[in-house]
């Protein structure tokens, strides 16, 4: 009994090898696009998710990174008019700077003689329309981030669906590699896509988020200063 079980274990140690060897040889000869195409159809969603994401984060990017650039001297000319009493002035000098600081001071500037409360409601107002705006487009990626790797799990499943057929179909119970090569194929490089997808965007996403948390203090501490400009003593 012990002798058959060794050469039982012997036998099957002996065939996954071989299977391993064949399937390592028949994947070296393989292009990327080749390996592609092996996933079958559900690559093309796969594929429409990641063309997504890459715009949203191309787009997003250059319009966070264009308003994390704040000038420092803004709020420094914008008290020198007030103070001074050119409200014209610093309303054109809003104008002339875009950035969602800008348009909530200027925003503000024009409630000038309101109750503070009303003033800085105002503010927030706009504030939260701006953060609206930079936030256009991240919920596409975190739905990438999440949909990608199902779609991969959900062609792990084919596949397997497809090799287990393909088995059956078998006449003799010959069954080798070649046989099963397909639905393996749509089941391995389907979960590889849809996971490299899915994280790509998920590190994405959180990139752009960190970039727009930036800006938002920023929108915040400007907000405090030109309160504060409000509410000081009159000299």
């Amino acid at each position: 009994m012990v002798l058959l079980q060794i050469n039982v274990v012997k036998d099957t140690v002996q065939t996954v090898s071989q299977i391993a060897e064949q399937t390592n040889n028949v994947t070296n000869g393989l292009s990327f696009w080749d390996m592609t195409l092996k996933g079958g159809w559900m690559m093309v969603p796969i594929l429409l998710f990641s063309i997504w994401a890459v715009y949203i984060f191309v787009e997003r990017l250059l319009v966070i990174s264009k308003v994390s650039k704040n000038d420092d001297h803004f709020m420094e000319k914008i008290k020198d008019y007030i103070k001074e009493g050119k409200i014209e002035e610093a309303i054109k000098y809003c104008d002339t700077y875009d950035h969602p600081i800008a348009r909530m001071i200027k925003k503000g500037i024009l409630r000038l003689g309101k109750p503070v409360n009303d003033i800085n409601a105002a503010i927030e107002n706009v504030g939260a329309l701006e953060i609206a705006n930079l936030e256009k487009g991240l919920p596409g990626l975190a739905t990438t981030a999440g949909v990608a790797p199902m779609l991969g799990f959900l062609g792990t499943v084919l596949g397997m669906i497809r090799a287990f057929y393909d088995m059956a179909n078998v006449e003799g119970g010959n069954i080798s590699v070649q046989v099963l090569s397909n639905g393996i194929y749509t089941a391995m490089v389907t979960t590889v896509a849809g996971l490299t997808v899915g994280i790509l965007a998920y590190l994405a996403y959180n990139f752009l988020v960190a970039k727009v948390e930036k800006v938002v203090h920023q929108m915040e501490a400007a907000t405090i200063e030109f309160m504060d400009l409000l509410n000081a003593p009159a000299e």
